[in-house]
């Protein structure tokens, strides 16, 4: 094809009524995102067909961070250039009207972030896997600030339809509850592969009711009765993560999990018997990977589905399921890890309270016939104590747990799920997380990708990361300042982008330094605030102090069940006030705190970024991403050795990187006789921090949060030890790390050379060699390309 500028307006003009003058930009990219539809549908159905007849993975995910879809799909297609020249034609920039996207609402962080890189990696490798999730109406929320406190707003990101989501009304299941019956509407959203015909698939479930409308209450003037069915099932796909601090909110967090699971494995059922027609071949045929707790009640949904829906004995049926499916653990944290009141499972699917009642009977069988002591017994159980255990589930019958770095599988096995690893240690393993290099370097950091292929004679490392380490001695003075070039260029478009965006004028030559991710007390960005706090007082107490200029730029959303998150979030935004108007500091330190954080601020952010600010307490983050795609960028990690940074501090050396920090095997000793009160006595500059946070020089509008902080950091609680995360016993050692990596940057060509070997050794953690291992190693895939 040689042009798509006469299909473009043609589709663009059907869509907007208008002619091509008439047309608006959000005109033409609905107009080119249904052009590339069209391209990609036959490859798409013969990808499904082939897939459906051999054995394939399916990763069922609470959710999926996809982020934009266009620019994605036109890369991966090879249309970049036609469709700039297209919109030319029309006298339109293709950046304009790739900024007409919304993102698609459907995760929240690393846990959504890393499915949606995982599908790229499986479509790219032409593995037949298939992506199994809910079609959220508004997603977790849009983010705004008023004074500096979070505010939540609906993310209405579909109310328009999106031309990459296509409704298959054929294809819909029935979902069973106590209380009601619902239709699950399957939405698919085609997943392209770079350098293949291989279109895989993201399906999402929408709930609807049985009825839309109830007319006799309508016409009994009972108006609101007949719309309340409708909304009730609405609820179930309204939000991701709805606030389940209330019992409501719990049954509606467990209705939507059995709702997503239920549909998909009704869907792969009926798959599999129309390819096969014996479901005892089920697992030979079937591989289902449970991204976290969420999907977990997948479990004793196939056992019902298998013995009343097709008449399986029990031991049929459990030896079926415990071949099938393999479970991803992603944290350390106990509050990640789900339980439920059993009322609910009672109340919801009585059917699926007697299996799992079952397969708690079972188990304690089992286990006292392996000779355990009664305690250890009640301890794993499925059910104990009123509520039901969704990891001990999933650890039960999944034939594979791993973890998602090499640090965060051995806390698993040595302390979070060390009684599972005592008696099935074969069933642990490890799977360090990656991210996809086509999204996180080749489309959003064009100037770097063309660096890397001209020193490496070709694009091949967009399909193999690995390549990059052949050419990490080519770093030559020319290309060492070429890449100082493209990352002042990257910084020049984030600034306009962010004033065009927010009207926030920010500076291009300082340290861009940067802490992008879910708000919570673990990732600490409380200490990187303080840090900001204790430099702005030395810049006050000498205002000629020589420093690098830098800007700090966070992202992040808050649960907006989590107050003292929500309280950090406040804090940030009264540091950035205090600084920023501040004409002492604010041609040397300024803070950005980027709103209403997601994917494609991200693409925006992290190409500009110098440091990636890695800084949770060490055993505390399983793994981590965002460090992953700075990496890629040629930022240097600045963090604790957690998580990945473990490992991206072994690839890279601790001369490529900033360490501090107390270890997660120091920690315990470190915390037995640990006073904060005295640590802030003996730290230099601590306490006028801490003192900020309540002697007026910050205000948080008369809530006393701030007051909680300090608490919390000072004395803690009943239920809470003091400085919990370290916060305060980690600031010496961040502040020295913090201090000398700035002083690094004065020297230009060495920060670049050392940004340069961690983008030519950031092949083990694409995303592409994390699947390979799912693949090879627990799914049993070969790649299946499509002609």
């Amino acid at each position: 094809m040689s042009t798509i500028d006469q299909p473009l307006g043609a589709f663009t003009q059907a869509n907007s009524g208008a002619s091509a003058a008439g047309s608006s930009p959000n005109d033409y990219w609905w107009g080119l995102s249904q052009l590339v539809m069209s391209k990609l549908g036959t490859n798409w159905e013969h990808t499904r067909e082939r897939y459906n007849a051999t054995r394939r993975g399916s990763y069922f995910s609470a959710e999926f961070l996809m982020g934009r879809a266009l620019l994605n799909n036109l890369v991966n297609l090879g249309l970049v250039n036609e469709a700039r020249d297209a919109l030319a034609a029309y006298g339109l920039d293709l950046t304009e009207v790739l900024e007409q996207e919304p993102d698609a609402a459907l995760g929240n962080g690393g846990l959504g972030r890393l499915a949606a890189c995982f599908l790229d990696s499986t479509a790219a490798m032409d593995l037949p896997v298939t992506g199994y999730g809910i079609l959220y109406r508004y997603g977790l929320f849009k983010q705004s600030f008023r004074d500096g406190f979070q505010h939540e707003e609906p993310d209405p990101w579909m109310e328009n339809g999106n031309p990459f989501v296509i409704r298959r009304a054929s294809e819909q299941q029935l979902v069973h509850f106590t209380d009601m019956t619902v239709r699950a509407i399957p939405y698919d959203m085609p997943i392209t592969g770079y350098g293949t015909h291989n279109v895989n698939t993201l399906r999402l479930w929408k709930a609807e009711p049985l009825e839309e409308f109830d007319y006799d209450a309508f016409n009994s003037q009972r108006f609101t009765d007949a719309i309340i069915e409708r909304e009730r099932v609405g609820d179930i796909c309204r939000v991701l993560y709805p606030n389940d601090t209330t019992y409501d909110g719990k049954v509606l967090r467990v209705r939507q999990q059995y709702f997503f699971v239920s549909a998909s494995l009704q869907h792969l059922v009926a798959t599999h018997l129309a390819e096969h027609g014996d479901l005892a071949t089920f697992a030979n045929f079937n591989a289902i990977q449970l991204n976290d707790t969420h999907p977990v009640l997948a479990i004793p949904e196939l056992m019902r589905i298998l013995m009343d829906e097709h008449g399986f004995g029990w031991d049929e049926a459990w030896e079926i399921v415990t071949h099938t499916f393999a479970y991803t653990n992603h944290t350390v944290l106990a509050e990640a890890l789900e339980t439920w009141e059993q009322s609910i499972f009672q109340q919801l699917f009585p059917r699926i309270w007697d299996i799992v009642a079952e397969i708690d009977r079972r188990f304690r069988i089992d286990l006292a016939g392996r000779g355990f002591d009664q305690g250890k017994i009640d301890y794993m159980a499925p059910v104990h104590d009123g509520r039901v255990h969704m990891a001990w589930i999933a650890c039960y019958a999944a034939f594979s747990i791993n973890g998602v770095a090499a640090i965060h599988t051995e806390i698993l096995k040595r302390d979070t799920l060390h009684d599972w690893h005592d008696v099935w240690p074969e069933k642990f393993n490890n799977k360090t997380n990656g991210v996809t290099p086509r999204r996180w370097l080749n489309n959003c950091n064009r100037r770097l990708a063309g660096l890397l292929t001209d020193v490496l004679g070709s694009d091949a490392w967009v399909k193999n990361l690995d390549l990059l380490a052949g050419i990490e001695d080519h770093a030559t003075p020319d290309v060492l300042r070429r890449l100082t070039e493209i990352k002042r260029a990257n910084k020049e478009d984030f600034a306009t982008w962010i004033k065009a965006r927010d009207g926030v004028d920010v500076p291009v030559d300082a340290i861009y330094d940067v802490q992008i991710k879910r708000l919570h007390e673990y990732k600490r960005q409380l200490l990187n605030a303080f840090y900001i706090l204790d430099l702005y007082f030395r810049l006050k107490d000498n205002p000629s102090l020589d420093v690098v200029p830098r800007l700090f730029i966070f992202g992040a959303k808050a649960a907006p069940g989590y107050k003292r998150a929500k309280a950090i979030i406040k804090l940030i935004n009264e540091v950035g006030r205090l600084v920023n108007n501040d004409p002492d500091t604010r041609s040397k330190i300024q803070v950005l705190f980027v709103e209403n954080y997601n994917v494609s601020p991200a693409e925006h952010i992290i190409p500009a970024a110098d440091i990636s600010e890695q800084i949770s307490t060490a055993g505390k983050e399983a793994s981590g991403t965002s460090n992953m795609k700075f990496m890629m960028n040629g930022a240097l990690t600045l963090g604790t050795m957690d998580g990945a940074n473990v490992e991206i501090v072994d690839a890279v050396g601790r001369e490529n990187a900033y360490v501090f920090g107390a270890l997660e095997e120091e920690l315990p000793e470190l915390k037995r006789n640990y006073h904060p009160r005295d640590v802030v006595a003996q730290t230099p500059g601590l306490q006028r921090v801490v003192d900020a946070l309540t002697n007026g020089t910050l205000d948080d509008a008369g809530t006393g949060d701030f007051h909680d902080l300090v608490d919390s950091l000072l004395n803690g609680s009943s239920w809470e030890e003091p400085d919990v995360y370290y916060v305060l016993g980690d600031f010496a050692s961040y502040r020295e790390a913090r201090d000398r990596m700035a002083e690094d940057y004065r020297d230009v060509e060495e920060w670049a050379r050392k940004a340069w070997i961690n983008i030519c050794r950031s092949g083990r953690f694409s995303s592409d060699r994390t699947i390979r291992d799912y693949a090879n190693e627990i799914w049993h895939l070969a790649p299946m390309p499509v002609d």
